[in-house]
């Protein structure tokens, strides 16, 4: 094993070659003449003596950069994880590797993480959020071409892939409809932010297109968490008219709901229905019953972020500066038809 870095010129002398003939032949020039086994000793010397190109070197002499970057608070979130397993592949699909600073969602964190990706002379990065919301870009993310995953900048300045927030609003509602609900109540994440802004339209499009108007007293104000779940559920179940079923503006919002549902002397699946929304792996699948509920496209908008900034980096103008990426349905357990028993 070599004891120093082994450069061209260790690999021109063992090959007994000139540094200009290596140079050519390591960085794939095919525009000069060469013969062919010259070529072929030159790269059989150059894997035994375990030369490695130096990187930066190659992206200066090419102008081209192998490596894209990742800011993101969510590095260590099982709930988000699928952004960089998205982004990754995407990048390893267009030759390119990427390089990964947490934030950790402090001030100056994101400017710091930005500059040191910056200094491994990336050639475009991609600045992810841990929920959908409006962000502030540190100014040094305008040095390369940037995007935006599962947020947004008020004044548009990046390009920018979230979630479909309105479509998964509507298809929530559409599962209940097309079992037989009419009466659903909603129980919001935080009043506001654009995922309850987005899935409380959706709802109530769906609601719309069916001809069912729903009462003020069915949408309760949540705050995403399961004890506003509970506190939610009751509200709506000592309606005069409780719904038969129930929207939930994220899962960990159902899952206070069974709680409460159950405390009633009532079952999930049965008397009332119940819907979530981000089929939160650590969570959705393992209710009883299971959750039905629908899926955060992590995933896919890390892919998507990857190859739009792909485009960016080969110089592709950007026609679209927000991409929506839609949010699937998870079907499981925990919606019947009304009145079953």
């Amino acid at each position: 094993m070599p004891q120093h870095s082994v450069t061209m010129a260790d690999v021109a002398k063992a090959a007994g070659v000139s540094r200009t003939a290596v140079s050519f032949v390591l960085n794939q020039r095919t525009d000069v003449n060469i013969p062919d086994a010259t070529r072929e000793r030159i790269n059989v010397v150059a894997r035994e003596l375990g030369y490695r190109p130096n990187a930066a070197a190659r992206t200066l002499a090419s102008k081209k950069s192998a490596w894209f970057g990742l800011v993101t608070e969510i590095a260590t979130s099982p709930f988000a994880s699928g952004v960089i397993k998205g982004a990754q592949q995407a990048a390893w699909q267009d030759g390119r590797f990427l390089l990964i600073a947490p934030s950790d969602d402090e001030p100056g964190m994101e400017s710091l993480a930005v500059e040191k990706l910056l200094e491994q002379q990336i050639g475009g990065l991609v600045i992810a959020a841990s929920w959908h919301r409006e962000i502030t870009v540190p100014e040094n993310a305008m040095s390369v071409p940037c995007v935006l995953v599962n947020c947004f900048d008020a004044d548009q300045r990046f390009p920018s892939i979230v979630p479909d927030e309105v479509g998964g609003g509507y298809t929530a509602t559409d599962i209940l409809l097309k079992s037989g609900h009419t009466n659903i109540g909603h129980i919001t994440l935080t009043p506001g932010i654009p995922a309850q802004t987005g899935r409380e339209i959706g709802m109530k499009k769906a609601l719309a297109e069916a001809g069912i108007t729903q009462p003020a007293s069915n949408i309760v104000a949540g705050d995403g968490t399961a004890d506003s779940g509970f506190q939610g559920t009751r509200e709506l179940l000592e309606l005069p008219d409780p719904p038969t079923a129930i929207f939930c503006g994220n899962d960990r919002i159902a899952m206070g709901a069974y709680d409460a549902i159950k405390e009633s002397g009532l079952r999930v699946g049965t008397d009332i229905s119940i819907v979530g929304f981000d089929d939160q792996e650590i969570l959705a699948p393992h209710l009883r019953p299971r959750l039905t509920t629908i899926a955060l496209p992590f995933e896919e908008m890390g892919t998507a972020g990857v190859s739009l900034l792909n485009q960016m980096a080969e110089g592709a103008p950007i026609d679209n500066r927000q991409i929506t990426i839609g949010c699937p349905p998870r079907i499981r357990s925990s919606v019947a038809v009304p009145g079953r028993r």
